[in-house]
């Protein structure tokens, strides 16, 4: 089992940037591709980025591609998001979730998730 945890979230004005950090503890983190998702009040939950477990696959979602880059330390047993050029349309809980493959962009192919953390932005 694997047990996520999220920090970093905040208010933060349109064209403004935040830096979200994920924590891992249980197997093995360096065997797990790392993503991340967002859902917005409302809406479903849907693919922001992921990274596999080497870094040699990394996939974003057309909305936040240029604008947010994902890594891993896998030494940290940590994976990161930064988000630049915010939008109020990015505005959404963030999610950060692992699985035991390939980089995978739906919900249904990760196996654990995290609680999550909020992210406003405000125009």
């Amino acid at each position: 089992q694997v047990q996520l945890v999220e920090s970093g979230g905040g208010l933060v004005q349109a064209g403004g940037s935040l830096r979200l950090s994920c924590v891992a503890s249980g197997r093995t983190f360096s065997s797990y591709t790392m993503g991340w998702f967002r859902q917005a009040p409302g809406k479903e939950r849907e693919f922001v980025a992921a990274i596999s477990w080497a870094a040699r696959n990394i996939v974003y979602a057309d909305s936040v591609k240029g604008r947010f880059t994902i890594s891993r330390d896998n030494a940290k047993k940590s994976v990161y998001l930064q988000m630049n050029s915010l939008k109020p349309e990015d505005t959404a809980v963030y999610y950060c979730a692992a699985r035991l493959g390939v980089v995978a962009t739906t919900l249904n192919e990760y196996d654990y998730w995290g609680q999550g953390t909020q992210v406003t932005v405000s125009s």
